[in-house]
């Protein structure tokens, strides 16, 4: 029979010594089903012009069984090219008989032997996650309580729209008396869930006794059975704090959907066997807008929870409310608070990551945990089997720098009514007009083809003109794909779901066409190829150049320029530039935001705008680094507003000083927060092999000594004590800390809260000596 299925996860066993492939997913009548494949097998590619099948099949069966060598014409890099195709018996052989290929004589590369065997799967039956599948498929049964079928062959993709998923969000609270918790010590206190339906629960521990709360949890997932199970940073801490706890009190964590454990597997992300597991963090952490990414901000930057509308309690001190029965209601209302914002940003994020996961053809608990690098390569892996070519391998290399893309020094100040012209898919745009590929490259010395070839600006490096090469292939079918689904979506209002789910469809393309470049000039890419990046941005500088004399010649004032995007006072003729590139190179640009102020300083890359509807927006500053306090980061978000919201000059010195005195003096008077003055690093070494000691390291050494278990990975928070010496050995470990009046507050003042302000404020003509004493020194700001 034929049946529609929206596959979730993929994953496969080997039962009876032979590979067993199984699809899990949602049907069209909204069941979940399992289906097996036990007819595909492990292969890869063996480049030997001179070898003899049988002389290959005879070598490599001495290693490990193998079903099948045969000759296969394939293409590597655009140019046809002889391949042996080894079929093993299992995945796990591959790599033993990878090696002993390579040994053979006359053998020149093995290739795609490092593929996942259920990716490879995936993409020879053309099996997408996350999209509507037909397959024709047979038997019956039950595995784990679920559907079974058995699949006589796929039949291609099938349209439609998502079907329902039944997600659960969850959230956990670790007593935590000795900072960073120990799962073999420390109980995990509560466990909130909350689903899509409405239900909300929250476990609790019995005292120190946290059995009932694992057992509870499990039993809640078991009954719920969800298709997707998101967290916040849950790969990074609650599912490997969990697992871990379980083992130490013998509590089995069965929550996959055949009744086994989670398990880390690639990208650092934890699989739940037949369920979708996502760490909305993944990809929360590629917002460079968002520039403070803990949960509460998040929740509040899309509209999922206003951080004044919530319980806030700093992480260290969540045992001090778990000890306290008077504290432990509050407690409990931060885990609902934090587990109802994860479930609203699944809301926000999940559509999105869902057509990511579709276009790039990794499963949905992968997407958004795998970089940009290897989203796309996985994408390029499944065109390259369409188009018969065998894709390169990984290889270790040496970083190659190239020239980058124009930017263009801003001169310090504040500039009213600007405007931001972005080049849409620039890159792509560029990508494809000029035929730039890894198999389109000629090398030195190679000579023009008939065809003739396009010379890069400035590098001069050359490529074929035709054919068209395999990355604009695959750019051109992006394109169109992405065109299309903008058409459909026409037929939908704007407010309907099918609207919403095309947009994040046309988006997930977009980013994927966009990231082709990046990708490119990325060592670890399997098409890497350093020619090509460096040529892709030597034609944007040529081309932005050119935008850049015709603004002028068209009267239009260029404040700043980066990448693929130019700021322009706003002008009449604004209208006729965008014609003229349109006309010129083929690439849609458009106005992108609209500036009422934006306040450059004199760096490259930093300046922060008042949009138009209020909001501001800040690229660059310090509130994006981890080594300044929250305080500082405040006090610098603080003055960006004040400035941009002042009706001049004048006016915004006056107010950014008294602010900024105003701090200080309580700072003085000690009316402060301690854990706004707490400065967290990681340490991305073990303590032993640091060499030098910066403060982060010397608080670690001091817990270690006061039998705290810190190490590579952990987070670790101090404060500035006072006394003499280096800053490093004023570094105290915040939990150490007995009397807030140890802390040296004139450190905090002269070396975080006035260089955070001073970063910005002195564009407007603030000085150093103006913060400390209050009285504004006239500059030549004040006279224009």
């Amino acid at each position: 029979m034929e049946l529609k299925i929206w596959p979730l996860d993929v994953t496969y066993a080997v039962v009876g010594g032979y590979p067993e492939v199984r699809v899990f997913g949602l049907t069209e009548g909204g069941g979940r089903v399992v289906l097996v494949d036990r007819s595909f097998k492990p292969y890869f590619y063996v480049d030997c012009p001179t070898c003899e099948v049988g002389v290959v099949k005879s070598s490599l069966s001495r290693v490990a069984p193998v079903d099948e060598v045969s000759a296969a014409e394939r293409r590597f890099l655009g140019r046809p090219r002889r391949f042996l195709m080894v079929v093993a018996r299992v995945p796990e052989d591959v790599r033993r008989l990878r090696e002993a290929a390579a040994q053979i004589p006359g053998v020149a590369g093995v290739y795609e032997a490092d593929i996942r065997f259920y990716m490879r799967y995936m993409i020879d039956v053309g099996l997408l996650p996350c999209s509507w599948n037909r397959a024709e498929v047979e038997g019956g049964g039950k595995v784990g309580g679920l559907p079974q079928y058995t699949v006589v062959q796929w039949l291609g993709p099938a349209g439609g729209f998502p079907p329902p998923l039944r997600v659960l969000a969850f959230d956990i609270e670790v007593y935590n008396e000795r900072g960073t918790p120990d799962p073999a010590r420390d109980p995990v206190v509560m466990i909130a869930v909350k689903t899509d339906d409405g239900r909300e629960e929250v476990f609790e521990a019995e005292g120190r006794d946290d059995r009932g709360v694992l057992r509870s949890f499990v039993e809640f997932v078991k009954s719920y059975d969800p298709d997707v199970v998101v967290g916040y940073n849950s790969n990074g801490f609650d599912w490997p704090y969990l697992a871990g706890r379980a083992r130490a009190i013998g509590v089995p964590l069965r929550v996959d959907r055949l009744g086994g454990l989670p398990q880390q597997s690639v990208y650092g992300h934890w699989s739940i066997v037949g369920r979708a597991n996502v760490d909305l963090y993944g990809i929360v952490e590629e917002f460079p807008e968002i520039k403070l990414k803990t949960l509460d901000r998040v929740a509040e930057y899309f509209g999922v929870m206003r951080r004044e509308e919530r319980v806030l309690i700093p992480g260290h001190k969540i045992y001090e409310y778990w000890r306290d029965p008077g504290k432990r209601p509050l407690l409990r209302q931060y885990v609902l608070d934090d587990v109802r914002s994860t479930l609203g940003l699944a809301d926000k994020l999940l559509p999105f990551l869902i057509q990511l996961s579709s276009v790039s053809g990794l499963p949905l608990d992968q997407v958004a945990a795998a970089s940009v690098g290897n989203r796309v390569e996985w994408m390029l892996l499944r065109y390259a089997y369409r188009l018969g070519e065998v894709a390169p391998n990984r290889e270790e290399r040496e970083y190659e720098p190239y020239k980058g893309a124009i930017v263009l020094e801003p001169k310090p100040g504040m500039y009213e009514d600007v405007l931001v012209l972005d080049f849409s898919s620039m890159y792509p745009n560029i990508m494809m007009k000029y035929n730039l590929s890894p198999d389109t490259y000629l090398e030195p010395g190679e000579p023009d083809p008939p065809e003739g070839v396009n010379a890069a600006p400035e590098v001069g490096h050359r490529f074929r003109r035709s054919p068209l090469g395999f990355v604009p292939q695959v750019l051109k079918s992006l394109v169109e794909l992405r065109k299309a689904v903008r058409e459909e979506a026409k037929r939908y209002p704007p407010d309907s779901p099918e609207f919403r789910i095309l947009d994040e469809r046309q988006r997930a393309l977009k980013v994927m066409a966009n990231a082709m470049y990046g990708y490119l000039g990325w060592v670890g890419a399997r098409w890497y190829k350093r020619e090509v990046a460096e040529s892709v941005t030597a034609f944007a500088r040529a081309i932005l150049k050119d935008v850049i004399e015709q603004a002028r010649r068209l009267g239009i004032v260029v404040v700043y320029g980066d990448t693929d995007s130019l700021f322009v006072k706003k002008h009449v003729n604004v209208d006729k530039l965008i014609q003229y590139v349109e006309e010129k190179y083929g690439i849609e640009i458009k106005v992108d935001k609209d500036y009422a102020k934006v306040l450059f300083t004199e760096a490259k890359k930093r300046y922060a705008g008042l949009l138009r509807d209020g909001r501001i927006d800040i690229v660059g500053f310090e509130v994006v680094r981890g080594d300044w306090s929250e305080l500082a980061k405040e006090v610098q978000l603080k003055v960006v507003e004040i400035i941009l919201n002042s009706r001049d000059v004048a006016e915004a010195r006056r107010r950014v000083t008294q602010y900024v005195r105003e701090i200080i003096e309580r700072l003085r008077e000690y009316k402060f927060n301690v854990d706004d003055l707490i400065i967290w690093k990681t340490l991305d070494k073990e303590l032993g092999e640091y060499k030098a000691y910066p403060p982060h390291v010397h608080a670690a050494l001091i817990l270690k000594r006061h039998g705290y278990k810190v190490g590579k990975g952990n987070m670790v928070g101090y404060v500035v004590v006072k006394g003499g010496g280096k800053i490093s050995e004023k570094a105290l470990p915040y939990i150490l800390l007995d009397d807030v009046k140890k802390i040296d507050v004139e450190y905090y003042i002269e070396r975080q809260i006035i260089p955070a302000a001073l970063r910005i404020a002195e564009v407007i003509g603030v000085k150093e000596a103006d913060l400390k004493t209050g009285k504004s020194e006239r500059s030549l700001l004040d006279f224009f």
